[in-house]
């Protein structure tokens, strides 16, 4: 019996009866055009969408030891292109952008303070031994810039750069990518992975 077609009344008389519930006889909510019935529940199996579907929770996959977590055939990752030039203060929000497209030329060498957003601090977005990937794009000029300061949160960070070596400037008449990779090594404590690479306007 769907649970669309239970009622108070076959409650009271009987209709619906335990035998329903343990052999899956019971179905009601689904997903896309998928049911979830009792079966689902008591084998732990869950019905594939059959329509886009937006979670607005933090998701865990965990796999096992022989099985990977997830397997993506392709993703889209969110840009976030604006058309304030890079300079003075950045604040990158990770939890609305992958990469952030500075579209402007820079006017100034700039501080990029990594955060969760204006609400939520990293420290609190992510858990010990997480790590989180991002880019910073930025658009040059004849007179060129670059990012000379970092932040956590509002907390200076030295970067470890790749090659051992911090830029000292921009590229002009370029696009700087900044790649960053931010790991949480305990509660406020993380290390900041960085490079710096010139790409052709």
């Amino acid at each position: 019996m769907p649970i669309s077609q239970i009622t108070a009344a076959s409650i009271a008389d009987g209709t619906v009866i335990a035998s329903d519930i343990a052999d899956g006889a019971v179905t009601g909510p689904k997903i896309g055009a998928n049911a979830i019935n009792a079966n689902n529940v008591v084998s732990g199996t869950f019905a594939q969408p059959g329509s886009a579907t937006t979670f607005t929770a933090k998701q865990t996959f965990d796999g096992s030891s022989s099985v990977a977590a997830i397997k993506l055939t392709d993703t889209l990752e969110t840009v976030n292109v604006t058309s304030t030039a890079a300079s003075s203060n950045i604040n990158y929000d990770i939890t609305t952008q992958s990469i952030l497209y500075a579209n402007v030329n820079a006017t100034g060498n700039w501080t990029v303070n990594f955060r969760g957003s204006s609400g939520t601090a990293l420290n609190t977005l992510m858990a010990s031994n997480e790590s989180m990937t991002c880019v910073l794009m930025a658009l040059q000029g004849d007179t060129a810039y670059y990012a000379n300061t970092h932040q956590i949160d509002g907390t200076g960070i030295t970067p470890k750069w790749q090659g051992n070596t911090a830029p000292t400037s921009g590229n002009s008449n370029s696009i700087d990518i900044y790649s960053y990779t931010i790991i949480k090594r305990g509660n406020a404590t993380f290390d900041l992975f960085a490079s710096q690479t010139q790409f052709a306007r």
